[in-house]
């Protein structure tokens, strides 16, 4: 084991790993529960989707330590669970299935792309500006779900929407945002999944002891229920993918989306985490980059598979790192730590909307970061950033906020005489997209 991850070579023991992966997992675990709580909303068996969820975390986990040899996790990705289930199926009027299968072929062109290491041109094409604007975009979006789930933003004929009246609800979500978020100030390590659990036991006197949640959890009056601990994993999500029905033009966008996404978000994983870890090669790059990106595709094309949305590396492999976690074996015991939690779905079934609701939206906190790169003292970099950034939540599609962020970055550049900024492949993406609006419309 020595030999095979190179623990003299990092300066590691594999006592080291060992903690770097427990911190990595715990960091990480909160994606157990949030991922069915958003994917259950398109229409996905609740228990199926966490088996999905653990399987591809487990499988793909352990191809990145085993395979890339590198100390990151990988799991459905924030953001793109949310596209899938809001924009997708809910938003465009697309079947889960159709979106599994959109999901399957997205990942076989990242393949694709990684094995002939086309990324080059496809990052050259976007804009930086845009692409710190999209995860805060992102961002938003994902805090804007957080609220509604917690039913603290509510529809308002007067202004559109507004803020829910003091309710038990209300005051039990409240409780819980504010204590995981003292969690996570103080850096406590698995202070999201804390703020789950608390905020879930805040929540069982709700329709027992005071209140009603027969409005918000389908009739019941009570908003936690045990229904058991222990329960066989649901694998009735597995090659349900509709392969055939996602290849169509509509659908193009949509396979765009969770391939650049998906693309972005583990790129800029894997170069953050090796300036935090330098972990680079000789020429500079991100150590095994080929092969970490080649296993980040893997998790996609597997998600379509399995039946949840796209893998992609987490960020939050960071918190392994800063505990001293430099091989591929803090990955391959984050993996093992992941299996039991297939086998607890009725336990974690009893979590309701207003638990996960305060992970979703301090998650958009940490997504929000980028925003502080973007290059505000220039109107033409802000503003087409700026309408990238917003309409993802305005419209409540990131579709939208990535297409009209494309085109007006293009249309200002080029007014000013900028062309040069636009590269040939974002005009080669431009006409896809007009493409797909003409079409749309």
């Amino acid at each position: 084991m020595n030999k095979f991850f190179q623990f003299e070579k990092y300066n590691t023991s594999s006592r080291t790993e060992i903690i770097a992966g427990f911190s990595s997992f715990l960091a990480t675990m909160y994606i157990i529960v949030v991922n069915p709580a958003i994917l259950s909303q398109s229409g996905m068996p609740f228990n199926a989707v966490l088996t999905a969820t653990v399987s591809l975390a487990f499988i793909c986990t352990l191809v990145m330590g085993l395979y890339a040899k590198n100390p990151i996790l990988v799991a459905p990705g924030m953001g793109m669970n949310a596209f899938f289930t809001f924009s997708v199926v809910l938003g465009m009027g697309v079947k889960w299935q159709t979106a599994l299968g959109a999901v399957f072929w997205s990942g076989i062109i990242f393949i694709l792309l990684s094995v002939f290491n086309i990324r080059n041109h496809i990052v050259n094409a976007i804009p930086k500006q845009l692409r710190y604007a999209i995860s805060a975009g992102i961002g938003l979006f994902i805090t804007l779900i957080g609220f509604i789930n917690a039913k603290f933003v509510i529809s308002n004929p007067a202004t559109v929407i507004g803020i829910a009246p003091f309710s038990p609800i209300l005051i039990t979500f409240l409780l819980g945002l504010f204590l995981t978020t003292i969690l996570i100030v103080k850096r406590v390590k698995a202070g999201i999944i804390l703020g789950i659990a608390i905020t879930t036991l805040l929540s069982i006197p709700i329709g027992r002891i005071w209140g009603d949640a027969s409005a918000v959890n389908f009739g019941k009056s009570t908003l936690v229920n045990w229904q058991g601990m222990w329960a066989s994993p649901d694998f009735s999500l597995f090659f349900q993918a509709d392969f055939a029905g996602a290849l169509r033009f509509s659908l193009l966008p949509v396979m765009f989306a969770f391939v650049f996404t998906d693309m972005f978000d583990s790129l800029s994983t894997f170069v953050g985490v090796a300036e935090a870890a330098e972990l680079h090669d000789e020429n500079g790059e991100p150590r095994n980059l080929k092969k970490s990106l080649l296993t980040d595709a893997i998790a996609t094309t597997l998600a379509g598979l399995f039946g949840t949305s796209p893998g992609t590396a987490y960020i939050e492999s960071a918190v392994g790192i800063e505990q001293g976690g430099r091989t591929g074996l803090t990955a391959v015991v984050a993996a093992f730590l992941f299996l039991p939690f297939m086998f607890l779905s009725p336990l974690l079934s009893i979590i309701p909307a207003i638990a996960t609701a305060p992970a979703l939206i301090l998650v958009g906190v940490f997504m929000m970061k980028p925003v502080i790169k973007i290059n505000w003292s220039e109107m033409d970099d802000a503003i087409p950033a700026f309408l990238a950034m917003v309409l993802i939540p305005f419209s409540y599609s990131i579709t939208q906020g990535i297409i009209w962020g494309f085109l007006s970055w293009t249309i200002v550049k080029t007014i000013l005489g900028k062309s040069e900024e636009v590269p040939v492949s974002l005009w080669v993406v431009d006409v896809f997209i007009l493409i797909s609006l003409f079409l749309g419309h």
